[in-house]
């Protein structure tokens, strides 16, 4: 069994050359739509248990590297817009060298006969459209895989053991099936892969940085999962 782990949205970077798209967009990228507050703080604290890990500080709304090439959210209001030529310099130099490394890394440890488990790290804003989300840590899979199911259900076992405290639910706020990176990988590795996409309420984020004891939880409950 091998960890990989991944944060897609670690940042809010824009490319130099890019830069001209957003001159009226700073507002945004400092906030949640612009990256996961303090994900790639809980990459950074969890990346050594990992056999493999990789993060991108690039805005998603650049390009939205978890989404598909055919989703109409790939492209954020801003790069919409943009001539097909400048997508297509976007897609070739941000979104396929990120997913494709991950895809290659993933491929070299199954064909080896391991089982991988990846984690993709996120945060999610706790108030979205005046509606208040009703969650600490939501773990997002694909409720047909009995492996992802398994899986989930023993990290929040091991999360409410290290801080009963915290509400852990599953598939919240958004579907494991839903368009994404993890969504992708199983479908191109449909055996001795497991993509769960752990989602932390940025309630517990401070100037980009979450609440330790929240992040020694999550340290401790993946520890416990892992052989």
């Amino acid at each position: 069994m091998t960890l990989i782990l991944t944060c897609e949205h670690g940042g809010n970077d824009i490319p130099e050359n890019y830069k001209f798209v957003f001159h009226n967009a700073s507002k945004q990228l400092r906030t949640h739509r612009g990256y996961d507050l303090g994900a790639l703080d809980v990459f950074e604290y969890l990346k050594d248990l990992s056999g493999f890990s990789v993060y991108s500080k690039t805005s998603r709304l650049l390009i939205e590297l978890n989404r598909s090439l055919h989703h109409n959210n790939l492209f954020s209001e801003f790069t919409k817009s943009l001539k097909p030529e400048y997508k297509k310099d976007i897609i070739k130099t941000h979104y396929l060298p990120y997913r494709n490394l991950v895809a290659s890394e993933i491929s070299k440890f199954i064909s080896t006969g391991e089982l991988v488990i990846h984690l993709s790290i996120h945060s999610f804003t706790p108030v979205l459209n005046a509606t208040e989300r009703q969650c600490d840590i939501g773990l997002l899979y694909d409720s047909k895989s009995g492996l992802e199911k398994e899986f989930s259900s023993a990290l929040k076992s091991q999360i409410k053991i290290q801080n009963p405290d915290l509400k852990v639910r599953y598939n919240y706020p958004y579907l494991g099936k839903a368009d994404g990176f993890t969504t992708y990988l199983r479908k191109q590795f449909p055996e001795h892969y497991i993509g769960i996409e752990i989602e932390i309420n940025q309630k517990f984020s401070k100037s980009n940085t979450m609440n330790d004891n929240l992040k020694q939880t999550l340290r401790l409950a993946v520890q416990s999962c892992l052989p």
